[in-house]
C-alpha cells in the first residue's frame, strides 16, 4: 500500500499544473478590487451622498454611451500593407514630414509634436473608445442591475472581437507606421494597453444575460490568439525589449492577458523574467525615473509609465508576487517612485523642463489612490485635500 500511495503521489506531481483560471471560468477581477467595488456599491445603495453622485454621473455617461458604436477597424478608408482592413494600422504620431525632401520621406521625428496625419488614421481612436464605454456600461451594470447597458456591451464586443465582418485580427503589424522607413513598428503596440479594460468590464458585467459563456469564450479566445502573437511576433518580442514606458506596458498586457485566458506560467515568468529586472534599469534609488524624465513630457511620460507599474503590482498580487514592497540592493523599487510624485503634486516642486504639450495631475493621483491600498501610511490625505474636485473610486486603473 505505501508504494501505491508513493507511485500516485508521484503520478499526481507529474501532472500539468492547474492554470489561475480555467477559460471556461466566469471572469475575474484583474485589476480593480472586488471587496473595495462592494464596498461602494454598499455605501450607494445606503444612500451615501459621495457615492451616489459619482454613480449617477456614471449612469448618465452609460446612458450616452448606450447611443454609441458598434466600434471596428473594418470600415476605414486606409487599406494595410496586407490588404485586409480587418488589420490594425496607426501612424507614429511625433514624426513629420521631412521639408528638404520632395515627398517628404523619409519622416524625422520631432518628439511630443503630434502629427495631425496620424489623427487621420481611426483604429486607436476606436479601440480607445470601445475599451471606455465597455468600462462604463460595465460599471453601470453593475451598480445599477439594469440589463440594456450589458446588452450594449455585449454588442460592442462582439462588433469588435468576434463577428466575421467587422471584427480586429489579433495582430498590430502595422502599428506606429513612419512614412518612407516602416510600414509598422514594435512601437504601436503602446495602443492597445487600456485593452485591459476588457476583461475588468467582463467581470462588472458577469451575472447578466447578455454576457453568456459563448460571448466570453470567444473574447478570451480573440486575447489569447492575441497574446500568442506578442509573445512570438519579432515585432512584439521587440516590444519586450523596449526599456522605457513600452516595455512596462508590453509586460502588463502579456501578464493581464495571461491570466484572464488561464495562462499563469506565463504570467508569473514575464514578471519574474523581465518586469522585476526592469526596476533597476528604470528607477533610481530615489524614485526618478531617467528614461522618461528625458523626453520632451517628462511629467506626462513618468507619471503615465508609472501607472504601468501599478497594474503590474496589481497583477503580480494575483500570482502571490510582491511587486508593491519589492526593492534593490542600492533601494529602487516602486514605493520611492511613488513617493517621487509628492512634492509635486503638493506643489512644493516644479519640473525642471514643463511639458511639451498640455498635461495634468490626473494620472499622478489615480497612482497615488491606487499605492494608498498597498501602503497605508503614505499619508495621502494631504495630498488630495490640495484637489477636492478628484474623485477616489475604486474603478480607476
Amino acid at each position: 500500500m505505501r508504494r501505491f500511495l508513493l507511485l500516485l503521489a508521484g503520478l499526481l506531481l507529474s501532472l500539468p499544473r492547474q492554470t489561475w483560471a480555467a477559460p471556461s471560468e466566469p471572469p475575474r477581477f484583474l485589476l480593480l478590487d472586488p471587496t473595495a467595488l462592494a464596498a461602494y456599491k454598499a455605501a450607494y445603495r445606503a444612500g451615501s451622498a459621495s457615492e451616489a453622485t459619482q454613480v449617477q454621473g456614471l449612469l448618465q455617461s452609460a446612458d450616452k454611451a448606450l447611443g454609441r458604436g458598434p466600434y471596428t477597424i473594418a470600415r476605414k478608408p486606409q487599406t494595410p500593407p496586407s490588404g485586409d482592413k480587418h488589420d490594425y494600422i496607426s501612424q507614429a504620431p511625433y514624426w513629420w514630414a521631412d521639408p528638404t525632401k520632395p515627398d517628404g520621406k523619409p519622416y524625422v521625428q520631432k518628439d511630443g509634436l503630434r502629427n495631425p496625419e496620424s489623427a487621420a488614421m481611426h483604429d486607436s481612436e476606436n479601440l480607445s473608445k470601445l475599451c471606455d464605454d465597455v468600462k462604463t456600461l460595465g460599471l453601470a451594470y453593475y451598480f445599477s442591475g439594469q440589463e440594456p447597458y450589458a446588452a450594449h456591451a455585449a454588442r460592442l464586443l462582439r462588433a469588435f472581437f468576434l463577428d466575421a465582418a467587422t471584427k480586429m485580427n489579433p495582430n498590430l503589424n502595422f502599428g506606429q507606421g513612419i512614412p518612407g522607413t516602416s510600414t509598422g513598428r514594435n512601437f504601436g503596440i503602446i495602443e492597445t494597453r487600456n485593452l485591459v479594460e476588457i476583461p475588468e468590464a467582463l467581470a462588472l458585467l458577469n451575472g447578466s444575460k447578455a454576457t453568456d459563456a459563448q460571448l466570453t469564450a470567444g473574447v478570451r479566445a480573440w486575447f489569447k490568439a492575441y497574446n500568442t502573437w506578442l509573445t512570438t511576433s519579432p515585432i512584439g518580442l521587440g516590444e519586450g525589449q523596449s526599456l522605457n514606458n513600452h516595455g512596462t506596458f508590453y509586460d502588463a498586457q502579456v501578464v493581464d492577458f495571461a491570466l484572464f485566458t488561464g495562462d499563469e506560467p506565463l504570467a508569473r515568468r514575464i514578471l519574474e523574467q523581465q518586469t522585476w529586472p526592469r526596476v533597476a534599469v528604470q528607477l533610481t534609488p530615489d524614485g526618478a525615473q531617467p528614461l522618461e524624465l528625458a523626453r520632451t513630457r517628462p511629467w506626462n511620460y513618468a507619471t503615465m509609465n508609472l501607472q504601468g507599474w501599478v497594474r503590474l503590482a496589481l497583477l503580480a498580487d494575483k500570482v502571490h508576487l510582491d511587486l508593491w514592497h519589492y526593492a534593490t540592493a542600492d533601494g529602487r523599487g516602486l514605493r520611492p517612485a511613488v513617493e517621487w510624485l509628492r512634492p509635486y503634486l503638493l506643489k512644493q516642486r516644479q519640473m525642471d523642463r514643463a511639458d511639451a504639450a498640455p498635461t495634468s495631475n490626473h494620472g499622478a493621483l489615480g497612482i497615488y489612490n491606487q499605492a494608498s491600498r498597498a501602503y497605508p501610511d503614505l499619508s495621502v490625505a494631504d495630498v488630495f485635500a490640495q484637489y477636492p474636485d478628484y474623485p477616489r473610486v475604486p474603478w480607476a486603473i
